[in-house]
């Protein structure tokens, strides 16, 4: 298991393509939901693709929001789940947004996926909700800055 950050337009098609099968086809999110604007490898934005016996099986991204990193698109094709991919997918994003000075981020969690986050040091900020048909919480996480 490795983890890349996307710099690719190859890349990103890898990434998309995950998510498609993730969000659009096994969730039911629709095309117009699931790809915006931030879907390019402009700064603001960063991808990570996760691979499993140098297969990528799973991604993510965060970009900023004002002063705060925000985790969005996290997804392991299905038969890849339980090897521990969405914590380094987590993790990577983290890492790549602590480098840009950040400490403090969020992410809107599908509720089912709340326990994982949680495992990985987020709260639940909010009352459920409803995104693009599945229910999500809020969830946030502040980290200290190493100083050195």
């Amino acid at each position: 298991m490795n983890i890349k950050r996307i710099t690719t337009e190859a890349d990103l098609h890898e990434a998309l393509k995950i998510r498609r099968g993730v969000f659009i086809e096994e969730q039911h999110v629709s095309e117009a939901d699931e790809f915006d604007e931030f879907d390019t490898l402009q700064e603001q934005c960063q991808h990570i693709l996760v691979y499993h016996e140098n297969q990528p099986v799973g991604t993510g991204r965060a970009r900023i929001v004002g002063h705060t990193a925000k985790l969005e698109r996290i997804c392991i094709l299905k038969p890849y789940r339980k090897y521990g991919l969405g914590k380094i997918i987590v993790s990577g994003l983290e890492e790549i947004m602590k480098e840009k000075g950040l400490t403090s981020y969020k992410l809107h969690g599908q509720t089912q996926a709340a326990g994982f986050y949680q495992k990985l040091g987020y709260q639940i900020s909010s009352q459920e909700f409803m995104e693009d048909g599945i229910p999500h919480v809020l969830m946030t996480k502040e980290i200290s800055r190493n100083i050195t």
